[in-house]
């Protein structure tokens, strides 16, 4: 076993009767190269959530069915692509655009920062609610700006189970900004860019450690497409950590 397959083995949780099959989720992490040491953009949840009350997260959530009619511009790149399919039961292109539109609108929900690209005018005929607010901003989202990097499924019998995908994008890809989305009554409260060790001081779940370990050794090693994805997943009460 890995460290980090330890410590999501050993980590408490609360275990319900019911076993439910993980909803397809998508997480992104904003990443600011402009300083010396790269940093991260996270928020901290509203305290009265069910779910991680008051935990630091990377925007994310599930994914919607609006996610796989939207228009984008780019393409994911095709290392990501194949990635996404693998290890799926029904594998297919538009299912991994899908949950990398999904990052986009979460994070676009929760931040009101929207990554894309300004260059091709408004998306026509958006699909209703989000992602027609998104695309009244005269913004396409951008496929090509994001890289997958880690996949994770909540462990059998939780309360709430996603199989969750991480995806990375650069700060500077962002394209436009709207204000007021965080507040005391908002889903994120606040809002923190911060360095990796400054990330491993506030309270995370334990899965978003082990993201952030990773993200930080992928951008040591490159951040190369060739890269493999880690995938964590519990196999007979114990975390594996597979590459795809």
């Amino acid at each position: 076993m890995s460290d980090h397959t330890v410590t999501l083995t050993q980590a408490e949780r609360v275990r319900t009767a019911t076993n439910l099959r993980p909803a397809d989720a998508a997480t992104m992490l904003i990443l600011d190269h402009s300083g010396r040491k790269p940093r991260v953009l996270m928020g901290k949840r509203h305290p009265s959530h069910k779910f991680m009350p008051g935990k630091y997260v990377f925007p994310g959530g599930r994914i919607d069915p609006e996610d796989r009619r939207m228009i984008a511009a780019g393409a994911l790149p095709g290392p990501c692509e194949q990635r996404l399919a693998a290890r799926c039961v029904r594998p297919s292109a538009q299912r991994g655009r899908a949950l990398a539109l999904a990052a986009i609108r979460e994070t676009f929900e929760e931040t009101g920062l929207l990554f894309g690209s300004a260059e091709y005018g408004a998306p026509e005929n958006p699909p209703p609610g989000v992602w027609s607010e998104f695309a009244s901003k005269g913004i396409f989202p951008d496929l090509g700006a994001v890289t997958f990097v880690a996949r994770a499924i909540t462990p059998p019998r939780r309360p709430k189970r996603f199989d969750t995908r991480f995806f990375t994008v650069d700060a500077s890809a962002v394209a436009g900004k709207v204000e007021g989305i965080i507040g005391p009554d908002s889903e994120l409260v606040d809002l923190v860019s911060v360095t990796f060790d400054e990330a491993r001081e506030l309270d995370l779940p334990t899965i978003t450690k082990v993201i952030i370990a990773e993200v930080e050794e992928r951008l040591k090693a490159g951040f190369g497409a060739h890269l493999p994805v880690p995938f964590y997943w519990e196999k007979r009460g114990s975390f594996v950590r597979e590459q795809i």
